[in-house]
């Protein structure tokens, strides 16, 4: 079992695949991108699996989120899934991705054994998304979810960040393309992830700003609070169903109290935290040769020492030096 001093268990693994992604983000990454991780640096596919097997037979761990960058440029993608899917416990498990690719992946990734999808999309207007990703692939992206709704990775979630003068007034629209398509759409605060540390608390779209603009156009229906668990985003039923709303309010709204999640960068360290500033080293210990059960052990130890909470709206808080692309959303 992975718990803290607070009580709280970790049952989500978060794995980050690979700190690479095909997008720039405002919100994420310089224009140029950044100084990748060396190769020997990364996780082995076998490594990865090693750890995956250690976190859902010895820790507990019932859930195993695959993140990046963007999980979809690691070769071994497939391959991984299906051995997580061999193993006993069986986790369930997903894949946070920007789309891109997931239409030629969709159905081997099913195949293999992955359960459902989230996918980032900030916006329905192509000159929009490439000013935000410094891309032109919104096409890539939207046929990417086509076909995670053809092959069944379901529910297909839809991932969307609201900017201030680029897509801040999209939220009614984004809603009814999901409820169109079928999509659980989440809106997400922006949070402070970005290496060039350009976040500022007063120029983000708050929660309530999101909610606001979507009751211009539909009724919200609190979803009752013993549905939420220890999911980040709070629900609304939309016109009462059976659709619903999420919106992931980190900032002004922060869940830390109920956080279940544990995370594997893509360099084998854990962290306890998005926005935690120390690490846990579980890559040398594994080709140092330790056994699944000290490596069991240092995991407990890194989550034993989880704090409290991320303060985001704290003016003391210190944003991480690592960007989101090699921690793993």
């Amino acid at each position: 079992m992975l718990i803290d001093t607070y009580g709280r268990v970790a049952t989500d693994l978060r794995v980050s695949l690979t700190d690479r992604c095909n997008l720039r983000c405002t919100y994420c990454m310089p224009e140029e991108g950044l100084q990748w991780l060396a190769k020997p640096e990364l996780l082995t596919d076998d490594e990865i699996v090693r750890l995956i097997d250690i976190a859902v037979r010895l820790l507990g761990v019932e859930e195993v989120r695959f993140t990046g960058g963007e999980p979809l440029l690691r070769p071994g993608l497939v391959g991984i899934v299906e051995r997580v899917a061999a193993l006993c416990p069986r986790p369930r498990m997903s894949l946070t991705t920007n789309g891109i690719g997931l239409g030629r992946t969709a159905a081997a990734l099913k195949a293999a054994g992955l359960d459902r999808v989230n996918v980032s999309l900030d916006t329905l207007r192509p000159d929009v998304f490439k000013t935000l990703t410094r891309r032109d692939r919104h096409k890539d992206v939207l046929e990417g979810l086509l076909a995670a709704r053809a092959a069944d990775l379901t529910p297909v979630k839809v991932n969307s960040v609201l900017m201030p003068g680029l897509n801040a007034d999209e939220a009614p629209d984004l809603l009814a393309w999901a409820v169109e398509h079928d999509y659980e759409l989440r809106f997400i605060e922006q949070m402070p992830l970005d290496p060039q540390h350009g976040w500022k608390r007063e120029g983000m779209v708050t929660a309530g700003d999101i909610l606001a603009s979507l009751r211009t156009r539909f009724d919200l229906t609190p979803e009752d609070a013993g549905e939420r668990g220890s999911a980040p985003a709070e629900r609304w039923l939309v016109d009462g169903g059976p659709y619903r709303v999420g919106v992931i309010a980190s900032v002004t709204r922060p869940f830390c109290a109920a956080c279940d999640r544990t995370r594997l960068t893509a360099d084998g360290q854990i962290r306890t935290c998005l926005f935690a500033t120390e690490e846990t080293d579980l890559r040398g210990a594994l080709r140092s040769g330790a056994p699944d059960e000290e490596i069991a052990r240092l995991w407990r130890v890194a989550m034993w020492g989880k704090k409290a909470g991320a303060g985001l709206d704290d003016p003391s808080f210190v944003q991480p030096d690592r960007p989101m692309s090699a921690i793993g959303g």
